[in-house]
């Protein structure tokens, strides 16, 4: 089976670090152009990827008829406008999160990617890692009895006003960067949609929102979460049944915050911890997306399932008073 082809539009530093690398080295896939005004910039992806098409303008790599794919790492405010313009020049879509600023803008995506009948995605590579896929199965099979409330907590450091998750005009704040995973990990280990966000406690600075304290009604289960680009790095995932604790350890930045880990804790004490080390979901992530582009397997993360995730990010905005 021919590998897909793989451009990516900007020579973002996430992109040289590791998307770029992931897809250098995903089975099924190849590297083969990178869009850029900057031909400097290029340098660090031609170190792991030598054979890789240089094109001076993002017009030029969607022009590249060799290119089947584009991963689209561009700050967030511009994530929209060029996934439609890749879908529009017949490539498939692999974009950052958030795909979107707000959920409405994500009917916009769904009707292009139809029209179009190509993949169209979010980046949100773990659905893709074993980790939570074995969360989703022990909640499903009931090890920790009917879970009943589930809290969640991701948290940095990133008070640089040059950066631009600190820039208003970019897209920036703690909720799009990172609320995506909060939100988006327990909807999809638990399969449900919140109903209400009575409560959220959010502090802005410069515009962009650099803490938020919130609190979910799902239909089975209550939901509490902190986001915040102002404090200590910390990130966990905690699902509070009636006969045990399952606790999602190194949820987000797996092999990089620390290990990811699962922890169970049943009656009589009893715990266990199962351990996944190794595993780079960036990489899983590039290889279902090529798989599904390839054979038409479904793809773990659809447009509808993102737009859900925003969907609540903007209950969460609108109960916290957003721009306050």
């Amino acid at each position: 089976m021919e590998p897909v082809n793989w451009g990516i539009l900007g020579a973002a530093n996430f992109a040289a670090s590791y998307m770029g690398p992931a897809i250098h080295a995903a089975r099924g896939a190849r590297l083969a152009a990178l869009g850029t005004s900057d031909p400097a910039k290029a340098d660090r992806f031609l170190a792991f990827a030598p054979d890789l098409r240089v094109h001076s303008s993002y017009d030029a790599l969607l022009s590249d008829p060799d290119i089947d794919a584009v991963y689209i790492p561009l700050p967030n405010h511009l994530h929209v406008e060029w996934s439609l313009e890749a879908l529009e020049a017949g490539k498939h879509v692999l974009c950052e999160k958030p795909m979107t600023l707000q959920a409405d803008q994500f009917d916009r995506l769904i009707a292009a990617r139809d029209k179009s009948d190509l993949l169209a995605a979010e980046a949100f590579m773990i659905v893709h890692h074993p980790q939570f896929v074995r969360a989703k199965e022990l909640v499903a099979e009931g090890a920790i009895g009917t879970v009943r409330h589930v809290d969640a907590v991701f948290s940095y450091y990133n008070a640089d006003t040059g950066n631009i998750r600190n820039q208003a005009g970019a897209g920036g704040g703690g909720l799009p960067d990172i609320g995506v995973y909060t939100f988006g990990s327990v909807r999809y280990v638990m399969g449900e949609e919140p109903q209400a966000v009575p409560f959220a406690h959010i502090d802005y600075e410069n515009g962009v929102d650099t803490f938020v304290q919130m609190a979910a009604q799902f239909p089975g289960f209550t939901y509490s979460a902190v986001v915040s680009m102002r404090l200590f790095n910390r990130q966990e995932v905690v699902f509070h049944g009636d006969k045990g604790v399952l606790r999602v350890t190194c949820p987000f930045n797996a092999g990089v915050h620390d290990q990811a880990e699962l922890s169970i804790e049943t009656a009589g004490q009893v715990r266990r911890t199962e351990r996944f080390p190794g595993v780079n979901h960036y990489v899983l992530q590039v290889e279902a997306f090529c798989r599904s582009v390839r054979t038409g397997e479904a793809y773990a993360c659809p447009l509808e399932f993102s737009k859900g995730t925003q969907v609540m990010m903007d209950m969460t905005f609108a109960a916290g008073g957003k721009g306050a």
